[in-house]
């Protein structure tokens, strides 16, 4: 009966040909044995975070669980092929001195908090081991599975802290529209808070101080320790954490179980309600009929607030229209045809909308227009100046290169004119140029003499035969 009131994993396995030999997955040891260390496995719920850190609390390490989180020395392994299976080498040499696992210990999850009975009370276990001895305990609840009674009823907007920056005390200080913490160093927590399976420390920061814009600055409690500022608009609640190296608002769509896929909307648009209506083949009021369903609710990703809409599992795949709306309040503009094959996210104003193409780099306040191509450089004049010994009746240049026939289609450019320089007769031709690297061919329409690379940024002096191309010095 006890297997059946933990409500773990209780998949069978036949393990013989007896039909009384019946053992269950959940009950199949995970890790061998080592003569150098006892072994200890923790069943765990099936409601547990595949991966979860999970740690050993007890007489043997201080019994501090804020002491042990982090430390590998204490932190047990998830088994290679079951996710509901956990298990730790322990070295009796590493006990506080004079403590074994009869002086009592407990199963500890970072997400999830300490282990409970089912009818919520602690638990502690007083099972021993030797070397190369197994033990197994079988933990039946977390504390997070009983937090729904003790949600705490907050006072305005809430501060919600991972606390990881290594500070004996913790405090929150603010400044800006308003000192609403009082003087330095602010204040100590409100209390702590599980939310979907995560402990927080927790800052309620007043219904009176709704809307204001103030700095937070997290400190050691006036212990000459301080984190960067962090910005915020008190209009909805935070989740941060704090390292040593400064505060991160954490992604809250992590958080949040849709169902089916979203429709995540940046709503710019001014308007008292926010309404999502599809329409199409076999679609039409998929959603309810006009005006369509409100946001699921709210979320915040990479620090924008996002209204959600969740569009159903059952509705995969399926092709629609949407229509953004205010409610029928007269207002309404078509965003996008769309399959319901993956999230959607958009950023909209009263007018239309735009798609989203990456929430973890997007930064909000409607689609930035990419930076204009630089101009041209404006381009400059030059001159070509030839002293002409191919003996041709005719000569032309022509060029190819980063632009081709930029002197015009073959054969080119006739040239400008003749001058004389220094009793020298040259054939010139009056170009312009910002930079182009280009390829000169000499010819006479059929003949042509070899190319002769220039780049279009200086005057050249050049001797053209039939066969040659040579620059003046």
């Amino acid at each position: 009966m006890l297997l059946l009131l933990m409500m773990l994993p209780v998949v069978a396995t036949l393990q013989s040909c007896d039909e009384e030999e019946i053992v269950f997955d959940s009950d199949i040891p995970r890790f061998e044995l080592r003569g150098d260390r006892i072994l200890l496995e923790a069943l765990v719920p099936s409601n547990t975070p595949v991966g979860d850190e999970m740690y050993i609390v007890g007489a043997i390490n201080g019994g501090d669980a804020d002491a042990v989180v982090g430390n590998p020395v204490w932190q047990l392994e998830k088994a290679a092929d079951y996710d509901y299976r956990y298990g730790i080498y322990l070295d009796p040499s590493t006990f506080a001195e004079g403590t074994s696992l009869a002086d009592g210990y407990y199963i500890y999850s970072a997400s999830q908090r300490e282990e409970r009975a089912l009818k919520g009370d602690s638990v502690m276990h007083y099972d021993n081991a030797a070397l190369g001895e197994r033990v197994t305990v079988n933990v039946e609840r977390w504390a997070s599975y009983f937090a729904g009674e003790e949600a705490p009823q907050h006072d305005g907007y809430v501060i919600y802290v991972i606390d990881n920056s290594g500070y004996d005390a913790l405090a929150l200080y603010a400044w800006g529209d308003a000192e609403i913490f009082g003087a330095w160093p602010g204040i100590l927590p409100t209390g702590t808070e599980v939310v979907d399976g995560t402990e927080y420390k927790y800052f309620d920061t007043g219904e009176a101080n709704a809307g204001l814009g103030v700095s937070l600055i997290f400190n050691n409690n006036n212990g000459g320790s301080q984190l960067n500022d962090f910005a915020v608009t008190l209009d909805r609640d935070y989740y941060l954490e704090l390292t040593p190296d400064g505060v991160v608002e954490i992604d809250q769509s992590a958080m949040v179980e849709h169902d089916g896929y979203a429709i995540f909307i940046e709503d710019l648009t001014g308007w008292d309600a926010l309404n999502l209506y599809v329409w199409g083949d076999g679609v039409d009021d998929l959603f309810g009929a006009w005006p369509g369903m409100a946001s699921t609710g709210e979320v915040t990703i990479n620090g924008v607030n996002y209204k959600y809409f969740d569009t159903g599992e059952a509705n995969a795949g399926v092709f629609v229209n949407v229509i953004m709306n205010n409610g029928d309040g007269g207002k309404q503009f078509d965003l996008a045809g769309i399959t319901l094959d993956r999230d959607y996210y958009y950023t909209i104003t009263a007018t239309g909308g735009e798609e989203i193409e990456d929430p973890n780099s997007y930064a909000g306040g409607g689609i930035t227009e990419p930076e204009p191509e630089p101009e041209p450089e404006p381009a400059e004049a030059y001159t070509i100046y030839v002293e002409d010994l191919t003996g041709w009746d005719a000569i032309n240049m022509y060029s190819w290169g980063d632009v081709n026939d930029i002197f015009g289609a073959w054969p080119g450019m006739a040239p400008t004119g003749t001058t004389e320089i220094d009793g020298v007769t040259y054939t010139y031709w009056e170009i312009e140029g910002s930079g182009e690297s280009q390829n000169l061919i000499f010819n006479n329409g059929t003949d042509q003499a070899p190319d002769f690379a220039a780049t279009l940024n200086r005057d050249y002096y050049l001797t053209v035969t039939a066969t040659s191309v040579t620059e003046k010095e």
